[in-house]
């Protein structure tokens, strides 16, 4: 298709290229971080070739896309779960806990959206449609669950004096860990609000271009896009805000200690 990378060895040279430029960066900058791009360069690679081959056959069936869709929050739950408690999981079982309730906060999000969408037919009934739109859902549901979950447990950690003091002065726990961390969901929330605040004047996301270069129009291919952010907004806020009350309850532990 016209407006798409070829897929041959000059593409393999460049996505090395790139992967390699990250991992001297960021080695270079002293972030710790280079294992973790060289590995996410990896897996991407495998993935996405593994998924492409895939999902053709997926495709052809609503049953097979609706098992796929649940096999991609389950990815998703256990990616933010490990975001949030880090290794202080100490068992498997604390590790399939954690991400149950991170997939619980995962899909109030996105679920409702989905089905919202489906039910009045702006996204078509149809798994080529509904498979990239669930997934677009459930990775921004993903990272606000996620940021939001670091981000208070850190928040009930660093500022523990604070959270004990609300409780001296009466305040239930969840009242007090709550005006300890409640910051943690407004941050979460800010990349999906800049990336709205931006879209046409920084960036083209991926609904636009693919949509564009789907055959349809500039302005479909606009409101295709609008759907989406606005929807990851009304999304990841619920996520984000179900996570920070799962925390302040104290399901993820309190900071220190998660067994």
């Amino acid at each position: 298709m016209t407006g798409t990378p070829s897929v041959g060895p000059l593409l393999g040279l460049v996505l090395a290229a790139f992967a390699v430029l990250a991992v001297v960066l960021v080695r270079f900058g002293g972030l710790g971080l280079s294992r973790d791009m060289a590995t996410a360069a990896l897996r991407a690679v495998v993935q996405l070739s593994a998924v492409s081959l895939l999902i053709a056959g997926v495709l052809r069936s609503g049953a097979l896309t609706g098992c796929f869709i649940a096999a991609m929050l389950t990815v998703a739950a256990f990616t933010a779960a490990r975001r949030v408690v880090g290794r202080t999981v100490r068992t498997l079982r604390a590790s399939v806990r954690a991400a149950g309730w991170t997939a619980l906060a995962i899909g109030a999000g996105a679920v409702p959206a989905l089905v919202l969408m489906l039910a009045t037919r702006l996204v078509p009934l149809r798994p080529v449609a509904v498979l990239p739109i669930a997934g677009i859902l459930i990775g921004g549901a993903m990272t606000a669950t996620a940021l939001t979950g670091r981000r208070a447990l850190d928040d009930l950690r660093l500022r523990r004096g604070e959270y004990e003091g609300g409780l001296a002065l009466g305040l239930p726990e969840r009242d007090a860990a709550l005006e300890v961390c409640r910051p943690a969901a407004a941050l979460a929330l800010v990349p999906a609000i800049d990336q709205t605040r931006t879209v046409g004047l920084v960036t083209l996301p991926g609904a636009f271009v693919g949509v564009l270069l789907g055959g349809a129009s500039p302005v479909q291919a606009g409101a295709a896009q609008l759907l989406v952010l606005i929807a990851l907004l009304a999304v990841e806020a619920a996520s984000a805000l179900l996570m920070l009350e799962l925390v302040a309850a104290g399901h993820f532990g309190d900071g220190r200690d998660y067994s």
